[in-house]
């Protein structure tokens, strides 16, 4: 019986953290482009490097001296 008297009381503030996290959230428009993000993580932004140079390589695979 005495751990329901801590258990209730810490499930009681960690639900209200959480509600003041989302609340928050909600305040500093966390949840305004849903959609651009998603496009943004899949969008492939880096071309590759089709230069001479970055195909040519001058260092010898098996040099033997």
């Amino acid at each position: 019986m005495t751990a329901l008297a801590w258990l209730i009381p810490a499930a009681l503030v960690l639900g209200l953290l959480g509600l003041a996290a989302f609340l928050w959230a909600l305040n500093s428009n966390q949840f305004e482009d849903l959609e651009g993000a998603s496009w943004r993580a899949i969008q492939d932004s880096d071309a590759p490097d089709t230069s001479p140079a970055a195909d040519r390589d001058d260092t010898p695979r098996n040099a033997q001296q």
